[in-house]
């Protein structure tokens, strides 16, 4: 026989033992109290109701809830009933109380016969305990007590050996079946307040008054049990309260922020668990079998399915309440599901392209960011722009409606000429993008341009007509995580326009369908953090003049370079793909190395040169970073201000951190100056909250000095620089009129082409010996000056 078969067969013969014993001590009691009622029926009634409290107000011998025994104990109400009620009534009472107590609440006959069974088992091995004890010379008192845990312990075997038997799934978190500390208290506290019971039984009440008989004495003991019960009940009711209130609020947190059905399904039984207390808890097609409760919800429409909860049978039956915590919990995690979807319906639509179901550009755009940054090293992706020719042509000949039909027809060729894992979107009126992913070389991704367009080039009927669709295809290929991944879709733009231009001037080669940009991804990362390991990035220096004195004061070390291979590389090309290598910190101490080195010589050749200025963003101040560094470098040119100029982007977001090490940089003599004020980031919040000794004024500023606008801003600066005392730097001066015009304002202090462009060292030093700090060169000079 199976060990289902064994113990189905145990169940069944416990359940006839004890509904026979329980037959026999209920039915005896029933005939010794109607033998006597005038004396017997109160103290039963009363055993009856103090049983029954006791019975409910059961307590946990585990720590882990619900998955540990929980055991009762009416056996406090026996010492009260030995003086009035002979101990085979006495066993009947507590089992009929509990009988009571448990159909009441559970509505179970085999719980409640089971519990009624076990309890007539400990009170018979009470009585036992009690007799021997007491034919043993032990004093009354001791023997109660002895036999009270006798109880418990006797009661909580039989249980713990029902709970072996069934091997119920439960998680326990490594915790013990029993706790030690729990049983010992328990043991503790049932043994003194059945004492308690006896004592008053024999000696009488510890009340106002004299002459009771022993019902009464017996009555007052029992409400003083039930008393006990009443408490414990009530405050097992506020913890299980607080309990459904905490795993309501958490519940419904949880299942705010989960997303597919199968999560918030299992957030469900999570927030559940916690809400009702169970042994476990599912989420299944079918309704709860006996013993369990359910409820109904829905997370796909016409796919009911059902929440249920179980506990053991010992452990207390569910009550409407919990029954009303599942309904809530079920129907936020409904509402959270119907959240969802409509989002993702919302999501779908904005992201889907109407005519062709195809994503649209803000999705592509999204797409592309996300496989740019999460591919490996080892993955190339590329981009191919494609072009619809003679669309418009199409258009006025045969209608938009089919030009729609058209755009359809190509949108789900060009969908089924690339893998699964490629994306296809539509991006304009006749324009394509698909970005191909896990490519191993450039000739593979070409090679899937030309299965896109042999694909596309079918004919396509249109009325009576066919025509064959003819595609341009711009194909860009980055082998490497690109530092501006829109570079990529500009470079394959650009190079579907040549193959477009190409046809304009009548090529008839299909060879030219498909141009591939000759983008470097790899090459510029390899180009620039060689450049950077090796300390090869030249500086150019532009001068700063003052416009009172006509002479230089200052020069800006500005980037400049020229790769052999790759041509001229824009500075902020250069910064930005030194920070996406992690090498940003250590371009800006290079530069600021050579820089003051370089100020260093300009001094020897023109004592007027006192100060040198470099680009740093706020964050690279931090000690950690560059801080203790450029406090270092200042120290070693004591005769040369370094100055570090703060973009306003980087400045207006520095934290207070940050902004005390600035006050402390200034303090120790660096100059702080807040670049490109005017562009379109600018913030007069930045002019009060960023510490600073000198503001330089974007040549946007400056562009129209006819404008009468233009020159009241630059005047209202001027002045409020002096009164915050900071000077002010004019950048963009691109011809004398300019300088003198800004010097007429009470300008002070300018910078541009007008009086020099950014040279390297060489050049530098040559005009400074040759012209001395003169801000501008004679016009022969200026003319042939060039950037190097």
């Amino acid at each position: 026989m199976s060990q289902t078969g064994v113990l189905g067969v145990l169940r069944r013969v416990s359940l006839g033992v004890f509904t026979a014993v329980g037959l026999v001590f209920i039915s005896g009691a029933v005939v010794i109290v109607l033998a006597d009622p005038g004396t017997r029926i109160t103290a039963a009634v009363t055993g009856l109701v103090c049983v029954a409290a006791l019975e409910i107000a059961w307590i946990r011998v585990g720590s882990v809830p619900h998955r540990t025994p929980a055991m009762s104990v009416p056996v406090l109400a026996v010492p009260a009933l030995v003086p009035v009620l002979p101990y085979q009534a006495i066993v009947g009472v507590v089992m009929l109380g509990i009988l009571i107590a448990l159909m009441i609440e559970s509505r179970r006959i085999g719980v409640s016969v089971y519990s009624a069974g076990l309890a007539g088992i400990g009170c018979l091995l009470y009585f036992l305990i009690a007799g021997m004890l007491g034919r043993a010379g032990v004093a009354f008192l001791p023997a109660v007590a002895a036999a009270s845990a006798g109880y418990v312990l006797i009661v909580l075997a039989l249980e713990v050996l029902r709970v072996r038997l069934i091997n119920a799934p439960a998680d326990r978190g490594g915790q013990p079946l029993i706790s030690p500390v729990r049983l010992s208290a328990l043991l503790v506290t049932v043994a003194a307040l059945a004492v308690l019971s006896a004592h008053w039984s024999v000696i009488g009440l510890p009340t106002p008054g004299e002459g009771r008989t022993g019902i009464e004495t017996a009555v007052g003991t029992l409400m003083g049990s039930f008393a006990v019960a009443l408490i414990a009940i009530v405050v097992r009711t506020l913890l299980d309260m607080r309990r459904r209130l905490n795993g309501l609020v958490v519940g419904s947190s949880i299942l705010s922020t989960t997303r597919s059905v199968d999560n918030v399904a299992e957030a469900l039984c999570q927030a559940a668990a916690t809400a009702v207390g169970v042994q476990s808890i599912t989420v299944q097609p079918g309704p709860a079998e006996s013993g369990a409760i359910g409820v109904p919800v829905m997370f796909t429409p016409g796919e009911p399915r059902f929440l249920v909860a179980r506990r053991d049978p010992m452990d207390g039956a569910f009550s409407g309440v919990d029954r009303r915590a599942l309904q809530a919990l079920a129907a936020t995690a409904e509402l959270a599901v119907q959240a969802r979807q409509n989002l993702a319906g919302l999501t779908a639509r904005a992201n889907t392209d109407p005519l062709t179901g195809l994503p649209n550009y803000g999705a592509f755009q999204e797409a592309l960011d996300t496989i740019n940054s999460t591919r490996s090293d080892a993955e190339a992706i590329a981009v191919l722009f494609i072009d619809l020719d003679g669309f418009k042509r199409l258009n006025d000949t045969y209608g938009h409606q089919t030009g729609d039909e058209v755009l359809k027809v190509l949108g789900q060729r060009l969908r089924q000429s690339v893998r699964p894992h490629d994306v296809v979107a539509r991006v304009g009126g006749d324009e394509f993008v698909i970005i191909l992913t896990r490519l191993a070389s450039l000739a593979e991704a070409k090679a899937i341009a030309e299965t896109v367009l042999t694909a596309s080039a079918a004919p396509l009927a249109v009325g009576s007509d066919a025509i064959n669709p003819s595609l341009s295809i711009g194909l860009a290929y980055s082998v490497s995580v690109e530092t501006d991944v829109a570079s990529l879709v500009h470079d394959a733009d650009h190079s579907m326009l040549l193959v477009k231009k190409s046809r304009r001037r009548g090529s008839t080669d299909s060879g030219t369908s498909i141009n591939v940009s000759g983008h470097l991804s790899s090459q510029f990362n390899d180009t620039v953090a060689r450049a950077i390991d090796e300390n090869r990035l030249p500086l150019a220096y532009q001068p700063i003049v003052s416009l009172v004195t006509g002479r230089i004061w200052a020069f800006e070390a500005l980037l400049r370079y020229v790769d052999p291979e790759l041509g001229a590389i824009s500075p902020p090309s250069l910064v930005e793909k030194a920070k996406s290598l992690g090498r940003f910190d250590k371009l800006t101490q290079q530069i600021a190395e050579s820089a003051m080195t370089a100020a260093a010589e300009f001094r020897l050749v023109e004592p007027g040169i006192v100060c040198m200025t470099i680009n740093v963003e706020a964050g690279q101040l931090a000690p950690e970073r560059l801080g203790r560094f450029v406090e270092e470098l200042n120290t070693r040119y004591p005769e040369i201000s370094l100055c570090l100029e703060l973009n306003e982007r980087s400045a207006v977001r520095v934290s207070a951190p940050i902004r005390e090490q600035v006050n402390r940089l200034r303090d120790l003599g660096i100059l702080i100056a807040l670049d490109d004020y005017g562009s379109d980031d600018s913030s007069v919040d930045s002019l009060v909250r960023v510490p600073m000794d000198i503001l330089k004024i974007d040549r946007s500023l400056v562009d129209d000095l006819t404008n009468v606008r233009q020159r009241e801003v630059l005047m209202a600066l001027q002045s409020f620089g002096d009164k915050l005392e900071y000077s002010m730097i004019v950048e963009g001066v691109e011809n004398e009129r300019m300088a003198v015009q800004l010097a007429r304002l009470g300008i002070r202090s300018a910078q541009g082409f007008h009086f020099g462009v950014p040279q390297g060292f060489s050049e530098t030093i040559d005009r400074l010996d040759e012209f001395g700090a003169k801000a501008v060169l004679p016009t022969a000079s200026h003319a042939t000056v060039t950037p190097s």
